[in-house]
């Protein structure tokens, strides 16, 4: 099918500039801890648009000791990439976060979380739209949804910022590791558009913004 030049000219757009391409040139992966090596290390889950640029940004926190991008927060029982960025699931791309409380605590992480994207924007993150790229912390127990919902509250009272915070606060049911090739996706492709574009940025004005939260080689 050929297609009018308007047209392929946004068809290439998107798959620059949206959380939605594979890169086929890709470095090689670090390896991802083990299971035994993440037991010692308590959990958090966080979504905020594209898991690419999520899980470099609290990969870059003092104290996260490693970043899984995954799916969470929709009811079907199953999660691939191509049926949660379809819309059709319910769930939203996410991170699942370990983390050393004696180094980082879970309030801290909150700030990482709000101090890293825009939660005024329903369902949107930058360029990307959908249920799938909504803003959302998904807690584990009461202590969780109650530090949430205080912190929520906090940034109100503050004015902290110009819209209404649109985030989920909800429970979590559960966590469906991403596809390997979308571990660890900027670090392994900088010269993507969506990377060079939306992900570095994203992460160096949030690196910017709280250095004093930053691992000291992420400076």
């Amino acid at each position: 099918m050929k297609y009018p030049s308007f047209l392929l000219t946004l068809l290439i757009s998107f798959t620059f500039f949206s959380c939605s391409g594979q890169s086929s040139h890709t470095q090689a992966s670090k390896e991802k801890a083990t299971s035994e090596e993440l037991a010692g290390y308590s959990k958090a889950y966080f979504a905020s648009g594209c898991f690419w640029c999520v899980e470099a940004i609290f990969e870059s926190v003092e104290g996260v000791h490693e970043v899984i991008s995954g799916y969470a927060g929709g009811s079907a029982g199953t999660a691939t990439y191509n049926q949660v960025s379809g819309g059709r699931t319910g769930h939203a791309e996410s991170v699942e976060v370990y983390y050393d409380p004696s180094v980082v605590s879970y309030e801290t992480l909150l700030k990482v979380f709000f101090g890293s994207h825009d939660p005024t924007t329903l369902n949107q993150q930058g360029p990307d739209h959908g249920t799938q790229y909504r803003s959302a912390i998904f807690y584990q127990n009461d202590t969780e949804k109650a530090a949430a919902e205080m912190y929520i509250k906090q940034l109100i009272a503050e004015k902290a910022f110009s819209g209404n915070i649109t985030t989920e606060v909800s429970k979590l049911k559960a966590f469906y590791p991403a596809e390997e090739y979308h571990q660890d996706f900027e670090r392994r492709n900088p010269n993507q558009g969506y990377v060079k574009a939306v992900s570095i940025p994203r992460l160096k004005k949030f690196q910017s913004k709280y250095p004093e939260l930053l691992k000291k080689d992420s400076h």
